[in-house]
């Protein structure tokens, strides 16, 4: 299956939340072509690399409806992912938020 997903990404600092948006491979896990809204990787590094990083999460929407998830980030490559079994659940979870009712 070669499902990717649009969603929203929250790295959550200490006092502030940096936004982008990426694309979700529910195949693999892997998050792909992150941007950035208003930060600048190349000058400020990774979010996850600043001190004051705390965790960071991700949103799947389809409407008023949504799914936030935990996104973990590997500092060393750059990438962003979603776990095995977190990934497991989101999928149960994305599948009743894009069925009809």
């Amino acid at each position: 299956m070669d499902l990717k997903l649009p969603i929203t990404i929250f790295d959550e600092l200490l006092e502030s939340i940096v936004k982008s948006t990426g694309t979700l491979d529910l195949a693999s896990g892997e998050i792909r072509n992150v941007v950035y809204e208003d930060y600048d990787v190349a000058k400020l590094g990774l979010p996850a690399e600043n001190e004051e990083y705390e965790f960071t999460s991700g949103l799947l929407t389809n409407g008023a409806r949504d799914v936030e998830f935990r996104v973990e980030v590997d500092v060393l490559n750059g990438r962003y992912s979603v776990t095995p079994s977190e990934l497991l659940e989101l999928k149960g979870r994305a599948a009743k938020l894009f069925s009809t009712k």
